[in-house]
Order: structure tokens, then sequence, then C-alpha cells
């Protein structure tokens, strides 16, 4: 076994260890094993949410992205920002309303609002679909980082089924609390790594950033520029709007939000959160200094541009490291998918179809989907291609697509009735899904339109169109949901005074 192996063995079994430690004085009733009691204070708030964010594209993606696509990559730094001023206003809101109704899950929260447990079965199946495919892509990442990490030592496949089987063990014990006790040791261990390799990588090929950009301003002019067609500045524009707004729609980032300990801590977190989003800027430096050295990678060669310098450049025992900082970037955030795809499927869609179902046997069921669902996410990953890229897709913008209804919900005097939701979600969705699959472009259909709104961002199209379509059926439902609604106030009063009447005899 080589020092490098042994790196990367050590800190999954250490994550692992302390993933089923932090179950220690704790019952695991469903409210406990989801969302921690409600107590977690700023400091593990801010490294769980993080440890959310900064996955496997940390060490594959970034700088994969940064080496091909140029300029265009700050678009990723630029949103993750904005989301986070956004999440200073709408958290504190969320958690108050997710504490008085003891709230678990995102589609609760659409349930409680909109008083559909249908609306939120649909909810539930967009986030089960989007959850899996992230979870796919965090164990091809695993195996992918292993793999490189080790010399081949441990294959990808052997890296997937051991990581899998970790983080299924550890999630089922503990829930959130070992997914929150984990990310304290990766989000330490990655900020060391990726801030290293972005400083140490442009001064030791070009002698500082400064040169390096200019190194590839005169090999490449106007690479890190938006071009004037395609990723320009409108598509720039559009896609931060459209990811700020869609940022935190993914399921497993509202069990973090209900875990808090108070209004607070979600503010100090939103306040310190873009600072951890320099993080990144690290990672595309490494992309960046990589052009020059190694050029013409394409697709999954470029997503392997850090490793593979790093394993030109260092010691075996500092490759490992990097593996073992990147098996902890895959398990953290896989421990949450698997927590939010267990939750949704037994507490929002198994519990509408089997309505005496008890809280004891949702909480017994949602431990036991877990390694159901690991096993689900392992075959997903040795048989996925390009079709299930396209899923992904596919669930990212539906995902998206609940942000008109889920802000609307915020308002005071919400006039959005469920069936408005529901249907500007599927049509939003299915829209941006066809235009996706097909690859088909705002140009292609209205080729005389200016070149700056042929650029935009098919999602901010498909999210007009959800606006619109749930403006107009909210109208056109509105009485007839005032009467459902003044039914249920109804049958809610009726049913307090006969217990009323009972407790008097």
């Amino acid at each position: 076994m080589n020092i490098a192996v042994f790196f990367i063995l050590f800190f999954f079994v250490i994550s692992v260890l302390i993933g089923i430690r932090a179950k220690k004085g704790k019952s695991m009733n469903l409210e406990q094993w989801t969302v921690g009691g409600r107590g977690m204070g700023a400091l593990l708030i801010f490294l769980l949410s993080a440890g959310e964010m900064y996955s496997t594209f940390t060490f594959l993606g970034a700088s994969g992205s940064a080496y091909g696509d140029g300029g265009s990559i700050f678009s990723i730094v630029t949103y993750g920002c904005l989301a986070t001023v956004i999440s200073y206003w709408t958290f504190p809101a969320i958690w108050r309303y997710a504490k008085k109704h003891k709230l678990v899950s995102q589609s609760d929260f659409f349930i409680k609002k909109y008083q559909s447990p249908y609306l939120g079965v649909l909810v539930a199946v967009i986030g089960v679909i989007a959850c899996t495919c992230y979870l796919v892509l965090q164990l091809k990442g695993l195996g992918y980082i292993v793999s490189a990490t080790s010399y081949g030592s441990i294959t990808s496949t052997a890296a997937i089924w051991i990581g899998a089987i970790g983080v299924t063990i550890f999630v089922m014990v503990s829930g959130i609390h070992g997914a929150a006790q984990t990310s304290i040791l990766k989000d330490f261990l990655i900020l060391g790594v990726i801030v290293f390799l972005g400083v140490y990588f442009p001064i030791h090929y070009y002698g500082g950033f400064q040169p390096m950009y200019e190194a590839i301003e005169n090999a490449k002019p106007n690479f890190t520029v938006l071009p004037e067609q395609g990723m320009s500045v409108s598509w720039y524009i559009s896609t931060v709007v459209l990811s700020s707004i869609g940022f935190y729609m993914w399921p497993h980032t509202f069990p973090t939000i209900f875990a808090s300990s108070s209004e607070k801590a979600l503010r100090k977190n939103a306040i310190l959160m873009p600072m951890y989003q320099l993080i990144l800027l690290f990672a595309f430096f490494v992309g960046f200094a990589a052009i020059l050295q190694t050029p013409g990678l394409k697709g999954a060669e470029a997503d392997l541009i850090l490793l593979q310098l790093s394993k030109q450049d260092f010691d075996p025992w500092f490759v490992g490291l990097i593996g073992g900082a990147g098996v902890l970037a895959a398990l953290v955030p896989s421990s949450m998918l698997l927590m939010s795809i267990s939750t949704l499927l037994a507490n929002n869609v198994y519990r509408v179809f089997t309505p005496s179902a008890t809280d004891t046997q949702i909480a017994k069921l949602v431990r036991y989907l877990v390694p159901l669902i690991s096993l689900v996410g392992v075959y997903l990953t040795f048989i996925g291609g390009n079709t299930l890229f396209s899923l992904t897709l596919i669930a990212y913008n539906f995902v998206t697509q609940l942000a008109p209804a889920f802000f609307a919900s915020l308002m005071r005097k919400n006039f959005v009735t469920k069936h408005g939701a529901f249907a500007g979600i599927i049509t939003g969705g299915v829209l941006v899904s066809i235009m996706e699959l097909g690859n088909i472009k705002i140009g292609q259909l209205f080729p005389y339109l200016p070149q700056a709104i042929k650029d935009l961002n098919v999602g901010i199209i498909a999210l007009f169109v959800n606006i619109v379509v749930l403006v107009v059926v909210s109208v056109m439902t509105k009485t007839n949901t005032h009467k459902d609604n003044e039914v249920f106030e109804t049958t809610i009063v009726e049913h307090k005074v006969l217990i009323q009447k009972e407790s008097n005899r």
C-alpha cells in the first residue's frame, strides 16, 4: 500500500467514525434525525451549508470549467454571492414558519403553505429526481478522485462502493448530526488544500498571478473575456439571475435551514457565506494555470486537470492528502442528499397515500430507506452516461421552477393558489427541459431577434412562462380556493368545539 492510499483511507475512516459518534447522547426521532432538533448554532450551520455546496465540483468541475470556458466560469461566484444575499431575508422567515409547524422537509413547506398534500407530492418527486442525479454525480466524482490520487491502487468501482457503504452507515445512525460533524473536518481540509494549490501553481509555473494572465492573454487573446455571442454578457446576466433565484431550491438545503437554533444564526451564515465563495476562485486559478501547461484537453480530461497537475508536481503523500479531501467533499453532500431523498419518499409520498402511518413508523421508514437509495445511486452511477447528464439538466431546471411559487408563499398576502403553483411548476419545467434536451436555442426559434436576446439562458424564458401561467391560473381559481379554505377552517373550528365538549363532559 503506497502512502497516498494510506492518507485516503485514513480520512475516509475518520469521517465515518466522526459521523457515527455524532449520535452520542441523542435519541434519533424524526425531528432529531432530519433537522437536528432545531438546535444547531451559527458555526455548525455555516459549515453544513458550505459542506452541501462545495462538493466534488470544487476538485473537478471548477478547475476544469476554468480551463475550458474562460471568463464565463466567474458566473458561479457571482450567483453564489447573490443567492446568500437572498438567503439573508428569506431564511429567517422559512425558519420561523418551519419551527411553528414542525416541518422537516422542503415538501412540508409547500404542503403547509398551499394546503395541498398533492402539490407536496409533486415537489417531493421533483426533489427525489434532482437529488438522486446529484448523488450520482457525487459518487462518480468520488470514483475519479480516489482512483487518480491512489495512482490506480483503488479502482473507481471500489471507491464508489466503499464510499457509499461508509456514508450509508453514518447517515442511518446519526442523520444530520453526522453530516454536520463531518463537515467540520471536510471544510478545513478543503480550505487548506484548494487555497494552497490555487496559490502554488500560478507562482510555480508563471511567477505570479499577473504573469499567468498575461501569458494566457498572449497565447489566447480574450480567453478570460466574455464573447460577443454565446456565453455573452446577456447570457452571463440571465444565468446569474436564474441561478441565484434557484440556488437554494434544492431539497437538501431546507433541512439545514430548519436545523438552525435561531434566526440570528441564519443571518450570520448569510453574512459569512460569500467569503467562502473565494475558495472557488483558487480552484479557478488551478484551471487557468494549466491552460498553457497541458493544452488541448477536452471533456472529462479537463475535469481531472487539478489532480493531474498535483500528481506531476507533488510527492505521493500530498497527493493522498488531496485525495482524502476529495473523499470528504463527496461524503458530506452525499449524506445530506441521502437524508433528503429518504425523508421526501417516506414523509411526503408514502404518508400521503398511507395516512394511517404514525410518526414512529415514518421515522423508522426514513432510516430503512437510506441503504436502498444508496444502492440505487450506486447502480445509476455505473450505468449512467449522457442520458444521466441530460436527466441532471432536467432536474436542475425543474428545481429552479419551484422558485416562483416558493417566493410567492413568503408574501403576507399570497395570491397564488395551489392550482396556480402546480400549473406554473409543470409548465416551466417541461418547457425548459424540452429546450435543453433538444438543444433548442432562442436564436433558432426567433432568428431575427437581437443577439443579446438570443443569448439569454433558456431557463429565464421558462421561468417567465412559469410566472405567467402561475398568475393566470391563480386568478382563475382564486374563488374556489377561498371556498376550500373556508371549508377547511370551518372543519378545524368544529373539531375544536367537539374536543372542548368532550373535555367538559
